[in-house]
């Protein structure tokens, strides 16, 4: 299967201006290499086929009929190739000539899309030699090679094999237009836009153009290929440096560098963005009909999967954009928590802290809150509840990190409050289940709630979202809160935001905070071993939170099926965890976030900070009874 990824190639061969004959041949080696590479979708630059900088030579038939014989030459070398090709080419047509985009598949010309905005400034003078698009309400056709070809600006071609596989061509300053075609192409149906162009380098200009390609991509939900014109063009008045640039919705997949022409791929997940149109389907009302779709049959791709996928979507890849997404997102929970604190008029915080990554944050973000608020942090009552299984390296890291970010300090030992109430409910202490665990949870929310009450303060929620989509806190327990900062951030990200916070605050506040970080991460709510460490590990229990997270950004945010899950994180942790370990703990993850939803729907309030949240009143609706059963058939 293809799981909706479709291969694209972005192709800059070298050219002459003029050469058609040495063009075309450099055209068509590109079109089988990329075909033996598995593109079902190839695109060329603008007017490659003569040279974007012929100036008034296009004004000359004889180049104009050369260009239409390397059409049809391009046609016969594509005949058994089922990739859609776009090449550049002027097409004399209604007694103009026009800069068009044309597709070839299998053989043929399928279709021709004249430019629709020709720039006339600056180095620029196309109006010289081409006529803007005629404006179309209907199909029309122009006679190339002897036949009659759908031409227009009213195009989209659609793959008769590949559910949403759509595509549609403008060319070069289309794009730097107000309105560009894309627009219309994107509202009726087109998943990916291609475009032919030429854009000189110039100082700067390559920022622009990835920013705009990027932004095009994002604004439309779609797959943008922009390839553009390098070796060979005339260096009379401008260089030209083949910056190839794949995009989809805002991600830049693949680009080139500048001055290495050649071809560069990726995979387009037209699946993906089919379902992120369907999800805002408001703004996808289009304006008008195209009227004219062209069916083509795309080739497979059973060649080489050339597209990555970060293994910690969460986290920025880029170390200076981690700090800087870091310090907004810590901003974005404090800010939350102020607006709470002066809504309730509250004096005081109150929050457990255990020793480990989560309440370290909530600790973090409540002081950044206080400090805000011109508060005194000392009234941020800190509480440590050691219980059965506390060990003495969390028990001082919580004491150790309280102080250094001076908080007060409460230490309230929870054992004998709990093993009275196991006396009061019958519960035999030496059994060590569920019961035995989730008591000792709720004695320390009963604790909090109550020194809460006491002093005039808001109970700190220390959970985070990758904890809530498994459902991995007991109900009534550490589930509960008057205000959850934690609750729209991962696992993989916290341990990223206190990283960042040790970095930032050093000495020995942050000499703690890395301590914690190399901490397993455990409830610890068995008793440690008899090396007095940590015997009960989450990730033992429900899996490494590394692949749960890759696994809830695809499956809320992406809304990938469970088999599409599967194949890409097989691929992307290769080397890392096997087949057999990643689908036992994706059906782990399907089964306890379907049977835990009943946590989320009464979840405290807490701040989104991400693409991704789990409350009830903002991101995510989901009935407490939904069946996993779809889902899970899936990975059987």
């Amino acid at each position: 299967m293809n799981y909706g990824f479709i291969k694209v190639c972005a192709a800059t061969p070298e050219i002459r201006v003029a050469d058609v004959e040495f063009n075309t041949q450099n055209i068509i080696k590109a079109i089988e290499q990329s075909a033996a590479n598995g593109s079902q979708l190839t695109v060329f630059p603008e007017l490659c086929i003569s040279g974007y900088t012929c100036g008034d030579l296009f004004n000359q038939p004889a180049l104009i009929k050369a260009c239409e014989n390397a059409l049809g030459a391009i046609c016969k070398a594509t005949e058994g190739i089922k990739t859609l090709v776009f090449v550049g080419a002027p097409i004399a047509a209604e007694g103009r000539l026009f800069n068009c985009a044309v597709a070839v598949n299998d053989g043929d010309i399928i279709g021709v899309v004249p430019k629709t905005y020709l720039p006339n400034y600056g180095e620029f003078y196309e109006r010289r030699n081409f006529s803007p698009a005629p404006s179309t309400e209907s199909c029309r056709t122009v006679s190339i090679c002897g036949k009659q070809v759908n031409f227009g600006t009213d195009l989209i071609f659609k793959s008769q094999n590949y559910a949403e596989f759509t595509v549609a061509a403008e060319i070069c300053e289309d794009l730097w237009s107000p309105k560009s075609p894309s627009i219309a192409y994107a509202q009726n149906g087109a998943s990916i836009i291609v475009n032919l162009s030429c854009s000189d380098e110039t100082a700067g200009k390559a920022e622009y153009r990835r920013n705009l390609v990027k932004m095009q991509s994002a604004k439309l939900i779609c797959g943008y290929v922009y390839c553009d014109s390098g070796d060979g063009e005339s260096t009379t008045d401008a260089v030209f440096s083949g910056h190839n640039i794949i995009c989809e919705n805002g991600c830049v997949l693949a680009e080139s560098k500048l001055f290495d022409n050649g071809l560069i791929y990726s995979e387009i997940d037209v699946e993906m963005l089919a379902t992120e149109r369907r999800r805002i389907s408001g703004s996808y009302c289009a304006e008008h009909s195209v009227c004219c779709v062209v069916p083509f049959e795309a080739s497979r791709n059973d060649c080489s999967f050339e597209r990555k996928f970060s293994r910690l979507p969460f986290v920025p890849e880029d170390g200076s954009a981690l700090d800087e997404r870091a310090e907004l997102i810590l901003t974005i929970q404090a800010k939350g928590l102020e607006k709470r604190f002066k809504h309730t008029q509250s004096k005081t915080a109150v929050i457990g802290v255990s020793g480990g990554l989560d309440s370290a944050l909530a600790l973090l973000v409540t002081c950044r809150a206080f400090k805000a608020l011109g508060k005194d942090v000392k009234d941020i009552v800190a509480v440590t509840m050691p219980g059965f299984g506390t060990t003495k390296k969390t028990k001082s890291n919580s004491v150790e990190l309280i102080k250094a970010l001076g908080a007060s300090v409460r230490t309230i030992p929870i054992g004998g409050s709990v093993l009275k109430h196991f006396k009061d409910i019958g519960h035999d202490e030496d059994d060590r289940n569920t019961t035995y665990e989730n008591a000792q949870a709720r004695m320390r929310t009963l604790v909090l709630m109550d020194i809460a009450n006491d002093e005039n303060g808001l109970v700190i929620g220390t959970g985070d979202l990758s904890e809530l989509a498994l459902g991995w806190a007991t109900y009534n327990g550490d589930h509960m809160s008057m205000y959850g900062v934690n609750s729209s951030v991962p696992k993989t990200l916290v341990k990223y935001l206190i990283a960042y916070e040790a970095r930032k605050l050093g000495g020995k506040r942050g000499k703690i905070l890395n301590d914690i970080l190399n901490t397993e991460i455990s409830p610890e709510l068995l008793p440690p071993d008899s090396d007095g460490k940590i015997a009960q590990k989450t990730e033992d229990i429900v899996g490494p939170y590394i692949l749960h997270d890759f696994f809830l950004y695809y499956a809320i945010r992406r809304g990938f099926e469970p088999e599409k899950i599967l194949f890409i994180a097989n691929k992307t942790f290769e080397g890392v965890y096997d087949a057999q370990t990643i689908k036992k703990w994706l059906k782990n993850f399907y089964k306890r976030f379907f049977a835990q939803q009943f946590k989320r729907s009464c979840m405290p309030d807490g701040v989104k900070v991400g693409s991704v949240s789990l409350s009830p009143r903002g991101d995510w609706r989901m009935p407490s009874d939904a069946i996993a059963k779809l889902w899970l058939e899936q990975l059987d």
